[in-house]
């Protein structure tokens, strides 16, 4: 299978030899790919990978099938694509609104108010999702395509000192997608669809460590029962810091059917299967005390470090179907397995015992409906509306990494035909969500982490533009 993708791959490219600045194109793309950061995604998942669909707020994304941003939505829509296309598509998540409001957290051994005052700042990163795309026909029951982009990343980041700081300062996640794919045409109406993908990831996480309440927590509960009295270390006012970071190479597919019961209507179905990832990376600890903690106890020491990660399957449903010659309407059902990620791992080289983040998290639904009118040939103006789940299934398991909630997308957009082969593609999505609630005790695994208990404000706006290239 690989080899018939490596072979296609070589004819798809081989189809544009007219045009030379294609591959640097490309390795320019793959470059800007791995610089995006975005915490506006529903679990971390990032559906912004195509600027034609999110216009309609994704409605119809395994049925519309308007260009070759199709690969990543549903592969088999490439037999729906007459001429060879080139895309390139830009998503800018506009500082998304992340911020926390405190309602009386509490320190193990202070109390409420012992974790100080400081409510973080706005946790929020603005950031870019590129996607890039490439198709040509190769025959005219078989086309071939090939997609870059960035499905899944989040950040998030706040002040170092702030109330949840035992719990997260940085979180950075990045990925980069490499999705050759395959349509077949099995008959008049339906198509069939192949991709493989070869996905990196890159992730960082941070965050400070209460070594003062360490120190004056007994042996017998996991402390050093004051073993390091003389250096001064006072709980919540003694802290240290570590951060973690790794990355992987790892692969998956996807597959798509489309059927077209005639001209004004078709459904499409596709699915993306889970990646599972190991990722290597180091642990790099700051402790107060001058290395006499880390000397005495063998902890806190800078060290390899592992953690496993699977990236959610995805399947949808959608329908595409033309009113008349101007209106379209369509409908998309999505579901993610979310419910693989039961907890964040990492397992340390060193004496230095797993770091164990609970999460439970759950399998989600998305819904959408949208609409496209097409005023002329030259313009074409897109509406949708969405509502998305999140995988967090409730304020004790919610954390300040990614304290995300049910969300509703009102999206339009905007197509323009420059000239026959050029064409431009314009969009706005405004992500409304309600106020997350964190509600953690100081027990447990969170003990040493603190009870973080407040409210977000959160919401989010993504602008995206988008050229399309005909090539004859």
């Amino acid at each position: 299978m690989l080899r018939v993708f490596m072979f296609c791959e070589s004819e798809l490219m081989s189809s544009f030899r007219h045009y030379q600045f294609l591959p640097r194109l490309f390795v320019a793309w793959s470059l800007l790919s791995a610089c995006f950061s975005n915490a506006n995604a529903a679990g971390f998942y990032l559906i912004d990978q195509s600027v034609t669909n999110m216009g309609t707020a994704y409605a119809g994304g395994a049925a519309m099938a308007e260009d070759v941003g199709t690969i990543y939505f549903n592969p088999a829509g490439l037999l729906r694509l007459q001429q060879g296309q080139l895309i390139g598509g830009l998503n800018f998540i506009l500082t998304p609104e992340s911020e926390f409001h405190d309602y009386g957290s509490s320190h193990l051994l202070l109390g409420q108010g012992g974790l100080g005052s400081d409510e973080g700042g706005n946790g929020g990163v603005s950031g870019v999702v590129p996607n890039f795309y490439v198709s040509a026909p190769l025959s005219d029951s078989v086309s071939a395509g090939l997609g870059v982009n960035a499905p899944f990343g989040l950040s998030t980041e706040y002040n170092p000192g702030w109330i949840g700081r035992y719990h997260a300062v940085k979180s950075d996640l990045k990925t980069i997608n490499i999705n050759p794919a395959l349509a077949f045409r099995l008959n008049q109406r339906i198509s069939l669809g192949f991709g493989i993908n070869y996905q990196y990831i890159e992730a960082e996480i941070s965050n400070a460590i209460d070594i003062g309440t360490l120190n004056a927590l007994p042996a017998a509960a996991g402390g050093f029962g004051g073993a390091y009295n003389a250096l001064g270390l006072s709980p919540a006012a003694a802290d240290g810091f570590v951060t973690l970071d790794g990355d992987d190479w790892s692969w998956g597919y996807n597959v798509g059917l489309l059927i077209e019961l005639d001209e004004k209507t078709r459904f499409g179905f596709s699915y993306r299967s889970k990646i599972s990832h190991s990722l290597q990376g180091q642990a790099d600890f700051t402790i107060p005390g001058g290395g006499v903690i880390e000397s005495f106890s063998g902890l806190f020491v800078d060290t390899g470090v592992q953690s496993a990660v699977a990236l959610p399957a995805i399947a949808s449903a959608s329908v595409w179907h033309a009113l008349d010659s101007r209106w379209a309407l369509m409908a998309d059902l999505s579901w993610t397995e979310w419910s693989n990620i039961h907890e964040l791992r990492f397992d340390f080289v060193s004496a230095q015992p797993d770091g164990v983040t609970t999460y439970q998290w759950r399998n989600t639904r998305r819904y959408a409906i949208g609409t496209s009118y097409s005023s002329s040939g030259q313009f074409i103006y897109r509406f949708g509306i969405a509502y998305d789940e999140t995988p967090i299934p409730n304020a004790q398991l919610r954390n300040p990494r990614l304290p995300g909630e049910d969300r509703v997308w009102f999206a339009v957009g905007l197509g323009y035909q420059f000239s026959s082969r050029l064409s431009f593609d314009f969009a706005y999505a405004h992500l409304m969500a309600r106020d997350p609630a964190i509600r953690k005790t100081a027990t447990s695994e969170d003990a040493l982490l603190g009870g973080l208990n407040g409210d977000y404000e959160a919401s989010g706006n993504t602008l995206s533009v988008q050229l399309k290239w005909l090539v004859e």
